[in-house]
C-alpha cells in the first residue's frame, strides 16, 4: 500500500489544478447571472480541492522514485483528472447521465472530442466553458502542469517528466526537462491567446472567440455550437483556425526554438525533417481531396472544394475534429485519406494524437534500409532523422508501438460492431485511439457517440486514455496493480 502513496499524492495535485479551471467556469456561471452550471461547478470545484488538500496532507513526499512509479502517478494523475471532471457533468444532469458524464469528461481531458451530447447550445455557458477547460487542461498535459508545481524537487521532476513525455517529444531539445516543460507551456498559452484574439478581429463574440482558440490549440474540437464550425461559415475563421490547429500538431520546443534559437540543438520548423513531411503530406491530401470533391460533382466549384478538403485534412490530421461539412456525404475516395489522416496524425512535442509524423518517419526509413541491406547495400542501424541515428532498438520500439496501436483498434472495432456497422465501427475506434473525435458513419462529423451502448461507452473511454497516454505508460501501470 505504501507505494501507491506517492501516485494519491500527485493525483491530489491533479484534482487541485482540475479545481482551478472549475472555479473560473463557476465565475463564467456566476457572471452570466448564475446560470444553472453555477451550483454543480462551485460544488465540484470544492470537492476537488478538498480532495487533493486531503490526498497531499495524509501522504509524505518521497525523494526517489524509479521509472515505473512514473508511470503509476502518470496514470494515476489522468484517471483522477477524468473523475473529478465528471462531477459537474454529473450533477447537471440532462443528457449527462452517470456513463456519459465520464464519456465527456474523458473525451475532453483526453483532448479526443468525441462526444455525447445532442445539443450542445443548450449547456449553460459555464458548463460549456468547463467542457472546453478540460480539453484545454488535458491538451498540454496533466502530469506536465503538476510537474511545473514540483519543479524545484529535481529527481521527482525528471521521473515524471520522463514518464509522461515520449522521447519522440523530447528530441529535439538538449536541455533539462524543467525548461522543456516551460517550453512547451509558454507556446501553449502564446497560440491560444494569439488565436482567441485573431478570431475576435473577425467579429466572432469573446466567449466563442476564447473556447474556440482553447479548443484549437488543444487539438481537441469541442465546440459549443452543434454545428462545430459550419455555424460561422466565415472563411477568416477557417483559416485562423487552420493555422491554429497545424501549430496545435506541431512540436512545441521547435516553434519555441524558432523565434529563441536553441545553440545545443540548431533546431527549428525551417530546418527539421519531420516538420517537412507533415506539412507536404497534409498538402497532398489537401489536393487529392478537394480533386475528388470537385470531379465527383460534390462541389460545384473548385474554391469550395479546396476550402472544404484543406479544413477537414487540417483538422483530423492534427487530431482536432472541428467540422464544416457533413463528411459522410462525401466520396469514398475521400473518406478514405481522411481515414489516413485520422492514423499518422501530427507531430511528437505537440497536443496532437494519432500515431505521429516522427514515427512515420522512422519507419518508412527503416523499411528503405531493411531493403537496402538486403542487397548489402546499407545498414539498417544507420537510419538518420534529422541528424539524429536511429538503431535498431529504437525502430524495434517503434514498430511494437504501432502494432500494439493497431491492435487496440482491431479490439476497439470488434466491440462497437456489436450495435453498429462496420464503417462506424472501424473509425470510431480509430478516432478514439487517435484522439480524433469524429468518424464515419452514425459518429460522423456532424453525430456523436451517443448511440454506443454503455458497454461500448467504457471501452470508448479506456481506448482513449491508452491512445493519450501512449499505451505503454497505462499498460505498466495496470500491470504493477495486478502484481500487487
Amino acid at each position: 500500500m505504501k507505494k501507491w502513496n506517492t501516485t494519491l499524492r500527485y493525483a491530489g495535485f491533479s484534482s487541485i489544478g482540475v479545481s482551478l479551471l472549475m472555479y473560473l467556469a463557476a465565475f463564467i456561471a456566476f457572471r452570466n447571472d448564475s446560470d444553472d452550471s453555477f451550483n454543480p461547478l462551485i460544488f465540484s470545484a470544492m470537492a476537488s480541492t478538498l480532495c487533493g488538500v486531503f490526498a497531499i496532507i495524509s501522504t509524505k513526499p518521497q525523494e526517489k522514485m524509479n521509472l515505473e512509479e512514473g508511470y503509476r502517478i502518470v496514470t494515476g494523475c489522468w484517471i483522477a483528472a477524468c473523475i473529478f471532471g465528471a462531477i459537474p457533468f454529473m450533477m447537471f444532469g440532462g443528457e449527462f447521465t452517470v456513463i456519459n458524464a465520464f464519456f465527456e469528461s474523458v473525451s475532453g481531458f483526453t483532448t479526443t472530442g468525441a462526444s455525447i451530447l445532442n445539443n450542445i447550445e443548450a449547456l449553460p455557458r459555464g458548463l460549456q466553458f468547463w467542457r472546453i477547460a478540460t480539453a484545454w487542461m488535458g491538451g498540454i498535459g496533466i502530469v506536465t502542469l503538476v510537474s511545473l508545481v514540483i519543479s524545484g524537487q529535481h529527481d521527482r521532476h525528471s521521473i515524471l517528466a520522463s514518464a509522461e513525455l515520449s522521447d519522440l517529444a523530447k528530441s529535439y531539445y538538449g536541455g533539462r526537462r524543467k525548461f522543456f516543460v516551460y517550453r512547451m507551456l509558454t507556446v501553449y498559452i502564446v497560440i491560444t491567446t494569439v488565436s482567441a484574439i485573431a478570431l475576435k478581429l473577425t467579429k466572432m463574440p469573446w466567449f466563442d472567440a476564447i473556447t474556440m482558440a482553447m479548443s484549437a490549440c488543444s487539438t481537441c474540437g469541442f465546440c459549443i455550437k452543434n454545428l462545430s464550425v459550419a455555424y460561422y461559415n466565415n472563411v477568416m475563421v477557417e483559416i485562423i483556425l487552420i493555422a491554429a490547429m497545424l501549430m496545435g500538431a506541431t512540436n512545441f520546443s521547435l516553434m519555441f526554438s524558432t523565434v529563441w534559437p536553441d545553440s545545443r540543438t540548431h533546431k527549428n520548423l525551417f530546418n527539421t525533417q519531420v516538420i517537412r513531411w507533415f506539412l507536404i503530406l497534409v498538402a497532398i491530401a489537401t489536393l487529392i481531396v478537394t480533386a475528388d470533391l470537385y470531379f465527383s460533382g460534390t462541389c460545384a466549384t473548385f474554391s469550395k472544394a479546396l476550402r472544404l478538403a484543406a479544413f477537414q485534412v487540417c483538422s483530423l490530421s492534427t487530431t482536432t475534429g472541428f467540422a464544416t461539412a457533413d463528411t459522410n456525404l462525401w466520396p469514398t475516395g475521400s473518406i478514405g485519406v481522411l481515414i489516413l489522416c485520422s492514423l499518422v496524425c501530427g507531430c511528437s512535442g505537440s497536443t496532437s494524437g494519432g500515431m505521429k509524423m516522427d514515427r512515420f518517419v522512422i519507419v518508412i526509413k527503416s523499411l528503405r534500409g531493411m531493403v537496402d541491406s538486403l542487397i548489402g547495400a546499407n545498414n539498417m542501424s544507420r537510419i538518420k532523422v534529422d541528424g539524429q541515428v536511429k538503431t535498431e532498438q529504437n525502430v524495434s520500439s517503434i514498430i511494437a508501438f504501432m502494432g500494439t496501436y493497431i491492435l487496440i483498434i482491431a479490439v476497439g472495432t470488434i466491440i462497437f460492431s456489436i450495435s453498429m456497422d462496420f464503417k462506424t465501427s472501424v473509425s470510431a475506434s480509430i478516432a478514439c485511439m487517435g484522439s480524433v473525435g469524429p468518424g464515419f458513419g452514425a459518429v460522423g462529423s456532424m453525430g456523436n457517440y451517443a448511440g454506443l451502448l454503455g458497454f461500448q461507452k467504457l471501452s470508448a473511454m479506456l481506448i482513449m486514455l491508452l491512445g493519450r497516454v501512449e499505451i505503454f505508460p497505462m499498460l505498466i501501470a495496470f500491470r504493477s496493480i495486478f502484481r500487487s
